[in-house]
């Protein structure tokens, strides 16, 4: 099910091996978050996937294998997207959604802050994992990045099968919730260039300060070595690799186009 993949277009080699985040403190204990706001009324959420083109057959494949794990958080199949920032998560896991039917997304963006960019575990739990776990619909309220505050409430359905894309979403505390860990396999320095080329200039000092914190949380609660399978983005499409397989040596997998 879970042997290996890819979609149609050439992939070739990796950009190399992930760049070791290198020795770091740890963060230490989590800052509290702080009472949960109350949802107030909700927003509609709108369409769960951006329109674009048809998913490839590959990524059905993947999709249908993800279909057929167990629950891990109540009704829900909970996946995570992980990989630095800047390594094209967000992107894949708009087109996983695709493949899987128009499946909700949760980006990480919207539940962390700027003085919370990792300790946002507790919200999490709070407003997503908890009700998913009752068999309940999620109500979060987005973070608002440029008028930094939450926004008006949005709900996230208990689909069958429900992404979680952003950085840090494989880490410790999740794990237990999840169903599936895929990381994108993209070194740090090579993802933070295109993050920083991506956001431009303005954002360059958040990107100072987020390349440290992405590093020390990294350092004190890594996802890839959890990861189950390891998605490589090629020239056309994505390939993807069980974990337990050296990532540079990708020919004892099976594709399937």
């Amino acid at each position: 099910m879970f042997d290996g993949g890819r979609e149609d277009g050439a992939c070739g080699a990796p950009a190399g091996p992930e760049a070791p985040a290198g020795p770091e403190a740890p963060t230490g204990p989590e800052a509290p978050t702080g009472p949960v706001a109350p949802a107030g009324p909700v927003a509609p959420a709108g369409p769960v996937a951006p329109a674009g083109p048809e998913a490839p057959a590959g990524l059905e494949a993947l999709a249908a294998g993800l279909r057929a794990l167990p629950p891990s958080c109540g009704p829900v199949r909970l996946v995570a997207v992980d990989g630095h920032a800047g390594s094209g998560k967000s992107t894949f896991a708009a087109r996983l959604a695709r493949a899987l039917g128009g499946a909700p997304v949760l980006h990480l963006d919207d539940i962390a802050t700027h003085r919370e960019l990792f300790a946002w575990t507790d919200r999490l739990r709070a407003q997503v994992l908890d009700p998913f776990a009752r068999g309940e619909a999620a109500r979060y309220r987005p973070y608002d990045w440029s008028a930094r505050r939450f926004g008006p409430a949005r709900v996230l359905p208990p689909a069958p099968v429900v992404l979680v894309e952003g950085v840090g979403a494989g880490r410790r505390a999740l794990r237990p919730r999840l169903a599936r860990l895929l990381w994108m396999e993209r070194a740090a320095e090579e993802s933070w260039r295109r993050g920083r080329h991506r956001d431009g200039p303005g954002q360059s000092a958040f990107w100072d300060g987020w390349t440290v914190a992405e590093t020390r949380h990294f350092a004190h609660d890594p996802s890839l070595p959890f990861a189950d399978l390891l998605i490589r983005e090629c020239a056309e499409g994505y390939m993807w690799l069980p974990r337990h397989l050296p990532a540079a040596d990708p020919e004892p997998v099976r594709h399937t186009r």
